[in-house]
């Protein structure tokens, strides 16, 4: 098979999955355990990621300045920084890392 066949198969099986969505009952979409679960599994989802996409090349780990730039937007958030402030840190520390060196 090649790539446009998995990648075709790939769209329809979201499409699927979000029509299959609009069939849960009302009542339990209600619950108030159902959106808890739903809002602590998105944190997770997007954390894992963020975390993947920091440490991970290819099939292998590194750590890199993107490393230091997560650590520093984590510094950034945990001073409550706006958003566009820790981006900006995160950046300007990934940038001077690799300025010095660290790649």
């Amino acid at each position: 098979m090649n790539l446009w066949i998995w990648l075709l198969l790939a769209c329809a099986l979201a499409y699927a999955w979000k029509v299959v969505g609009y069939f849960v009952p009302a009542r339990f979409l209600k619950d108030p355990r159902v959106s808890r679960v739903a809002g602590t599994m998105t944190i997770g989802l997007l954390a894992s990621l963020t975390v993947v996409n920091t440490v991970a090349t290819g099939q292998s780990l590194a750590a890199d300045a993107r490393v230091g730039a997560l650590a520093a937007a984590a510094v950034a958030l945990a001073f409550r920084a706006p958003f566009l402030l820790v981006v900006i840190a995160g950046a300007c520390t990934a940038a001077l890392l690799r300025m010095i060196g660290w790649n």
